[in-house]
C-alpha cells in the first residue's frame, strides 16, 4: 500500500501523458496508414494547436472553446495542405516524403517561434479547472482528469468513426483498394485530403488540451514526434486500440519509470521500438522482405536465352552478304541490347582498337574531370577564405564523409536510414577522449576511431540489414535515439549534456605539434577526406560493388543463384560505419569541441538530405550536398540570425522538387547513368515503379 502511495500520483500522470501521446499517435497512425504519408511534421501540428490555444486562453470557458475551435481547425487547414504537398511525391516513396515533412517542420517550427516567442507560454484554464481534487487520499489537478475524461471520449468516437460509418469505410477503402472507392464514387484524392486534415485536427486538439500538460515551447514539437512514432510502431497501424495500449505503456515509462527506473527509463523506448521493428522484419513473409518474387524465373531465362540465340543467327545469316565469313573470325554482335546487330557496320579498319581504346580513355577523363576540378577548387579555398569561413570547410568536409556514408547505405546498398549520425557520434567521442588521454597524432586517431565505429556497425548491421523500405528508416531512427540517449547518461565519456571541450589538439604526424590553426585543420581534413573517398570509390567500382550494387538492383535473383546477400550488405554496413567513424573524428579535430547536438537527429537528416541533393549513388554529390547545407545552415544563416531552421527547411523542400534525381541527374540527364541501381529496396513494392535517384528508371 506504500508502494501504491508512493507512485500513486506519477502513475496517474502517466495516464494523462499516455492519453495525450495516443490522440497525437492516431492521427499520426492515420497518416501513415490510410494516407500513406510518413509525416515528420506532425508533431509541428501539435505545436500549432498547442500555441494558439495558449494564446487564446484567458481563464474562461469561453476562451478554452475558442482555443480548442482555432488550435484544431489551424492544424487541420495545414493538414489539408499538407495532402497537397505530398501529392506529386507519391510515387517516389515514404524517403521523399520524410525529408519534405521534416523541412516543412523546421520551416514551420522556426514560423512558430517568430509568431509567439522562443519562451515557453503560459496557459490558463478556467477556475474550475485550476484546482485539485482528492484521489485516493492524494491531491491531483483536476485538469489532467477533464483531459483523461476528453481523450478516452476522442478514442470512442474515433474508433466509432472509423469502424461504424461509412466516412469510416471509404477511409478503409482508400488505404485497401483505391480503385474500389474510384468505382463507388469517391473521389481518392478527397478521402486523402480528409485524412491528412483529420489526422491535423487531432493533433491540434491534442495540442489544445495537452497545453497545460506539456507547455507550448521549442523543443515540444521534436519530444512529441518522437515519442508518437514509438507508439505507432509499438501499437502497429491496425488497431486503434493496440495503438491506445501502447501509448499508456509509454505514458507509464515516461513518468513512473522516471521514478521507479531512473537509470533505465531512457533506453526502455527506443530498444522496445528497434526491438518489435527486428521481430517483424524477421518474421515478415519472405516476399515482403526480399522483394517481389520472379512469377516464372525459369521461363524468363529461357525468353533471354532465345532472344541472343536469335540475335546470333541473324548476324550469322547476314555475314556473307557484307563480306565477311560467319564462323568465329566473323563479327560478334553487339554487347548493348540497345544496339541491332546491322548497325555493326563494316569491319574496322587498322588501328580502330587503339581509337577503341582512346575513346575508354577519354571516358575515364571525363568521369574523373569533376572529382579533379572539385579537388583543385578544395585545395584553392584556403587562399579565398577568412579563417571562420574556412573552419565551416573544414566541418563540410566532415559531414561530406558522413553524407558519403548515408550514399553507399541509401544508394548502393538500398537500406535508407536516419540513424548513420550513431557510428559518427562514435568516431567523435572515441577521438576526443583518444585526444584527452594524450593519444594526439591524427592517423592514430582516424584508425581507430574507424575501428570503434565499425565494430559498432557489426553489432547493428543484423538489426537492420534485414528490414527493407520504412522499416529501416525506423530501425536506423531507433538506433541514433538510443545512441543519443547513452550520450546524455554516460557523462564520463561523452561529457552528457555539455559536451567535451578542452582536450589536445591533434596533431597531423608523429612528433608534430597540435594543430590550432585553421588553415591547418583544413588541409589536414582534406588529406583525410580525399584518401577515405578514393577508397570508397575505388571499393564502389571493384567487383565487390558491383556485387552490392547487385544486390539492391535484383535481390531475388542474387539470392537464387546462391549469392550470399546478407553478408554483403553486413559488410557495407560495417565499411559504411567506419566511414562515419572517421567523418565523426575529423568533425572534432576541426570544431575542437564536441556537443550531443553535432551528432543528434538532425545531423542525420542533414546527411540523408546531401545524399538527395547529390543524387543517391553520387559520391561527389554527396559531399556537395553537405557543402550546401553547411554553407545554408552556418554562412547565410549568419546573415540573418535567428533564421537557420527556416533557411534550411526551405533547402529542404526545395531539393525535394527540383531535384528528384540530384545534381547528378541534372547532369546526366534521363538516359544516363545506366549502370546506377535500382530504387530503394521498399517492404511491399517493387523498385521497379519508382524512378531510381540515379536518373533511370528501374529495369
Amino acid at each position: 500500500m506504500e508502494l501504491l502511495d508512493a507512485h500513486l500520483v506519477p502513475a496517474v500522470d502517466g495516464v494523462a501523458y499516455g492519453l495525450l501521446l495516443f490522440v497525437v499517435a492516431a492521427g499520426l497512425s492515420l497518416a501513415f496508414g490510410t494516407a500513406g504519408v510518413l509525416n515528420l511534421s506532425h508533431g509541428t501540428l501539435y505545436a500549432i494547436g498547442a500555441y494558439t490555444g495558449a494564446e487564446l486562453s484567458d481563464g474562461t470557458w469561453g476562451g478554452l472553446a475558442l482555443g480548442l475551435a482555432a488550435g484544431t481547425a489551424a492544424a487541420a487547414l495545414a493538414g489539408a495542405g499538407l495532402s497537397a504537398a505530398t501529392v506529386p511525391l507519391a510515387r517516389r516513396g515514404h524517403l521523399a516524403q520524410a525529408l519534405l515533412t521534416f523541412g516543412l517542420a523546421l520551416a514551420g517550427g522556426d514560423l512558430l517561434i517568430q509568431l509567439f516567442g522562443a519562451d515557453e507560454l503560459p496557459v490558463r484554464v478556467p477556475e474550475a479547472l485550476d484546482t485539485s481534487v482528492r484521489l485516493l487520499g492524494h491531491r491531483y489537478p483536476a485538469c489532467r482528469l477533464c483531459f483523461i475524461v476528453m481523450a478516452v471520449l476522442l478514442a470512442v468516437s474515433g474508433t466509432w468513426v472509423l469502424t461504424r460509418t461509412r466516412v469510416g469505410a471509404a477511409v478503409r477503402a482508400s488505404a485497401d483498394d483505391p480503385q474500389m472507392l474510384a468505382a463507388t464514387g469517391h473521389s481518392p484524392r478527397a478521402v486523402h485530403t480528409g485524412v491528412l486534415a483529420t489526422a491535423g485536427a487531432l493533433a491540434g486538439a491534442a495540442g489544445v488540451l495537452g497545453a497545460p500538460i506539456i507547455g507550448p515551447g521549442p523543443g515540444t514539437s521534436e519530444n512529441v514526434l518522437m515519442l508518437s512514432l514509438v507508439v505507432v510502431v509499438l501499437g502497429g497501424l491496425r488497431s486503434l486500440w493496440a495503438t491506445f495500449a501502447a501509448a499508456i505503456a509509454v505514458g507509464e515509462v515516461q513518468t513512473l519509470g522516471v521514478s521507479v527506473l531512473p537509470d533505465l527509463a531512457p533506453y526502455l523506448l527506443f530498444a522496445a521500438m528497434a526491438a518489435v521493428l527486428v521481430f517483424r522484419s524477421r518474421f515478415a513473409e519472405p516476399a515482403a522482405v526480399h522483394g517481389p518474387q520472379d512469377p516464372d524465373p525459369v521461363a524468363r531465362l529461357r525468353r533471354r536465352l532465345a532472344a541472343r540465340l536469335g540475335a546470333r543467327r541473324a548476324a550469322t545469316a547476314t555475314g556473307p552478304a557484307d563480306g565477311t565469313t560467319g564462323g568465329a573470325g566473323g563479327p560478334k554482335p553487339s554487347a548493348d541490347p540497345g544496339v541491332s546487330g546491322d548497325s555493326a557496320g563494316p569491319p574496322a579498319p587498322p588501328g580502330a582498337h587503339s581509337g577503341l581504346g582512346g575513346s575508354v580513355r577519354g571516358a575515364v577523363w571525363r568521369r574523373a574531370a569533376p572529382l579533379l576540378v572539385l579537388l583543385v577548387l578544395l585545395i584553392a579555398l584556403p587562399g579565398m577564405l577568412d579563417s571562420y569561413s574556412i573552419s565551416l570547410a573544414g566541418s563540410a568536409l566532415a559531414l561530406g564523409l558522413l553524407a558519403v556514408s548515408v550514399t553507399v547505405l541509401t544508394g548502393y546498398a538500398g537500406l535508407p536510414t536516419l540513424g548513420q549520425t550513431a557510428p559518427f557520434a562514435v568516431g567523435a567521442y572515441a577521438t576526443a577522449n583518444l585526444a584527452d588521454a594524450g593519444w594526439t597524432v591524427g592517423p592514430v586517431q582516424i584508425v581507430l576511431s574507424a575501428l570503434a565505429a565499425a565494430v559498432f556497425s557489426a553489432v547493428t548491421g543484423p538489426a537492420v540489414i534485414r528490414a527493407r523500405g520504412t522499416t529501416v528508416l525506423m530501425i536506423t531512427l531507433a538506433v541514433g535515439e538510443l545512441t543519443s540517449a547513452v550520450i546524455n547518461q554516460v557523462k564520463s565519456v561523452t561529457g552528457g549534456a555539455d559536451g567535451l571541450v578542452g582536450f589536445p589538439s591533434t596533431q597531423a604526424l608523429w612528433g608534430g605539434e597540435g594543430m590550432t590553426d585553421e588553415s591547418d585543420l583544413y588541409n589536414y581534413a582534406l588529406v583525410v577526406a580525399v584518401v577515405a573517398v578514393a577508397v570508397t570509390l575505388l571499393v564502389l567500382r571493384s567487383p565487390a560493388g558491383k556485387l552490392l550494387t547487385g544486390t539492391r538492383g535484383a535481390e531475388a535473383r542474387m539470392r537464387a543463384s546462391g549469392h550470399p546477400v546478407g553478408r554483403y550488405l553486413l559488410v557495407a554496413h560495417v565499411c559504411a560505419g567506419a566511414l562515419a567513424g572517421v567523418g565523426g573524428s575529423l568533425m572534432v579535430s576541426v570544431q575542437q569541441y564536441l556537443s550531443p547536438a553535432d551528432v543528434g537527429f538532425e545531423i542525420a537528416a542533414f546527411a540523408l538530405l546531401a545524399v538527395v541533393i547529390g543524387g543517391a549513388t553520387s559520391v561527389i554529390g554527396a559531399l556537395l550536398g553537405a557543402g550546401l547545407i553547411v554553407f545554408t545552415r552556418d554562412w547565410v544563416a549568419g546573415s540573418w540570425p535567428g533564421h537557420g531552421p527556416l533557411l534550411l527547411g526551405a533547402l529542404f523542400i526545395a531539393a525535394v522538387y527540383l531535384l528528384p534525381r540530384g545534381l547528378a541527374g541534372l547532369r546526366g540527364g534521363p538516359g544516363r547513368s545506366g549502370r546506377a541501381p535500382a530504387g530503394p529496396r521498399t517492404a511491399t513494392t517493387a523498385s521497379a515503379s519508382t524512378p531510381s535517384p540515379a536518373g533511370k528508371a528501374s529495369p
